[in-house]
Formats: C-alpha cells, structure tokens, sequence
C-alpha cells in the first residue's frame, strides 16, 4: 500500500509538470552555468572534456510520502553527431535511489557525466539503474583530477549535486534513469525517443539552445 500511494504522489508530480519543459531546459543552462562558474568547486575541466554525454536534472525532489523517494526531470546531451559541439537534447526522468547528501534541502541540482561509449549505450535503452545496469561513481571537484582513482577511471557515470549552494561528487546508487516521451514529444513535435534524437543530427528545439549554448562555451571540442 505504501509503494502505491509513493506511486501516485510520484506520478501526480510529473503529471503537473508535464508542460514545462521549455522552463526546466532554461533552469538546466542555469544550473550548468552557476555550477561552472566557480573554478574551485566546479567539475573538473579535464573530465567535462572527456566526457561523451551530459545528465542535467535541476531540482531533484525529495518524496513527500515516502522518506528517502526522490524524482526529477532533465535532460540528456551528447557530442554532436555532426563534429562540432552538443547535439540535441533528449528527456530523461530520474526515479528512486539515494541522493546521500548531507546538505539536506527538498530540492537537489544533479549533473552526470557519461564518461565512454559503454555508457552511453546505456542512454539508448528506455530504462537503466545506477550502480546496477551502469557502474557510477562520485565525481570529484575541483580545477583538475591530478590523481585519478580506480573509481573515476573505470566508471561509466560520474555524479555530482548541488543543494543549498553546497556542490559535491555523490553516489546516486539505485536511481533508476528513464526516458521521458511526452516532454520528447512537446519539444520536437512528434514521436521521438532519445534514440533517435542522441544518434542523429536532428535540429535541437530552440528552448534548447540557453543549454547547448553553456555546454559548449565549456566544452565545446571544436
């Protein structure tokens, strides 16, 4: 019983959501933008630009029923197909697990980076798991990564959140990703899976472009 009212609350916020998404690809490029605007404490550049994906999910919830439920919306962005910067986004949605973070707060800011093709496979299926489909890791903060450990250099996803100001490598082991069809549908104005939008050099939507445009003042690869 208590899985299905965690269920239903965590369906009725989607649902309330589900016309946003042109506000939430802005509040993406703002979480980016902030995040990397402070040299010491953003992601280390060397990884940003090894990096083959981006995970951006602004304002990751806490459940109100269920303690320790989270869920949220964002967004997922590969290299250009075509050489040259970001490609288009594609929807992701982010359920369960445990953020792990001490900074407490009802909303929590998380990026991800795909860090090889391995992972990046993984963004092609409707559904995979941290920690269980994909091997994730917490990413650390700072200017550089002079001292790689086992665990950056092996992983597939590298995760960090931000909440309260307070921006931290941390595991999300358990959240399970997802694509998100209908914020793919309003954007793109019909049918199209993260598949098709990842794989190809479709046009991205112009509510997307605050988002690529931070992307690639970063990292850009050209």
């Amino acid at each position: 019983m208590k899985k299905l009212i965690s269920a239903l609350a965590i369906n009725a916020a989607f649902l309330s959501a589900a016309s946003d998404a042109p506000a939430r690809l802005q509040a993406a490029a703002d979480v980016f933008k902030e995040v990397m605007g402070i040299p010491d404490k953003a992601i280390p550049q060397d990884l940003l630009n090894k990096s083959q994906c981006i995970i951006i999910v602004p304002g990751l919830k806490k459940g109100a029923f269920i303690v320790g439920a989270q869920y949220g919306k964002g967004f997922v962005s590969c290299r250009s197909k075509a050489g040259v910067g970001w490609g288009a986004p594609g929807s992701i949605r982010i359920e369960g697990g445990s953020v792990g973070f001490q900074a407490g707060g009802s909303e929590t800011d998380v990026i991800m980076l795909v860090m090889n093709e391995s992972g990046m496979r993984r963004l092609l299926t409707s559904k995979f798991t941290l920690g269980g489909d994909v091997t994730a890791a917490a990413g650390p903060v700072g200017r550089s990564t002079q001292a790689e450990t086992d665990a950056l250099m092996t992983a597939e996803i590298l995760t960090w959140c931000r909440a309260r100001g307070l921006f931290a490598g941390v595991a999300l082991t358990g959240a399970t990703l997802r694509e998100d069809g209908d914020w793919n549908n309003e954007l793109y104005g019909r049918k199209i899976t993260n598949r098709e939008i990842l794989t190809s050099t479709i046009a991205p939507p112009p509510p997307a472009l605050p988002m690529l445009e931070e992307l690639n003042r970063y990292s850009s690869r050209k």
